[in-house]
C-alpha cells in the first residue's frame, strides 16, 4: 500500500502518558499509588504510551465484550529483562488470555497509543507474573484473574509511583 493513502491513525487529545494493562493477583484498589519497585503480582497484558481519554477509551473497549475472569496455570520459572536478571513464572498457553491480549492490542493500536516492546505482543507474548522478593506465585498454582485495570506508570509526572486509573471485572 501507497503509505500517502494509509489512512491517518486516530488524532491523540493531550499529552501522551505511560500505560499497563494488567490483571492483578493481588487486589489492588484504583488510586493508590503503589512504588515502582514493589509491585502487587500481576500478569500484562500490554504496555503502551496514549493519551489518558483514549488509554481509558481503548482498554474500555477492549474490556465490554469480556465477561468474567479467566483460569490460569503457572508454569515454568524463566529470567526475562536485560541479561536475564528479572525473575518470573510463566503462565501456561491459554487462549482466552491471549485473545484478551489481542483485543486489548487492537483497542490501543485502534486509539494511535505507541506499544512498548512490539516484539513481545502477538505472537511474541509471554504472559507471566514476576517474582516480587518473597511475594510469588509457584509452578502448579492455578489462579483465577477477574480485576484487570489500567495502571498509570507516572501519575502527574512521577515516574517513581504508579496508580490503578481504572479496573474491569473486579
Amino acid at each position: 500500500m501507497d503509505a500517502r493513502k494509509a489512512p491517518a491513525a486516530p488524532e491523540s487529545t493531550g499529552p501522551l502518558g505511560a500505560f499497563v494493562v494488567v490483571a492483578f493477583v493481588e487486589r489492588t484498589p484504583v488510586g493508590v499509588p503503589f512504588s515502582k519497585h514493589r509491585w502487587p503480582l500481576h500478569v500484562t497484558l500490554l504496555r503502551f504510551d496514549a493519551a489518558h481519554a483514549a488509554a481509558l477509551a481503548a482498554v474500555g473497549r477492549a474490556f465490554s465484550g469480556h465477561d468474567g475472569g479467566l483460569g490460569i496455570r503457572i508454569g515454568d520459572d524463566a529470567h526475562f529483562g536485560y541479561h536475564g536478571r528479572v525473575r518470573v513464572s510463566l503462565v501456561e498457553p491459554e487462549p482466552a488470555l491471549q485473545t484478551l491480549h489481542a483485543r486489548v492490542l487492537a483497542e490501543v493500536e485502534a486509539e494511535g497509543g505507541r506499544v512498548h516492546s512490539p516484539q513481545h505482543t502477538g505472537q511474541g507474548f509471554r504472559p507471566h507474573v514476576s517474582v516480587q522478593g518473597e511475594r510469588r506465585v509457584h509452578r502448579g498454582d492455578s489462579l483465577r484473574l477477574d480485576d484487570f485495570a489500567l495502571v498509570d506508570m507516572a501519575p502527574g509526572g512521577d515516574t517513581s509511583v504508579r496508580v490503578v486509573v481504572a479496573e474491569w471485572g473486579a
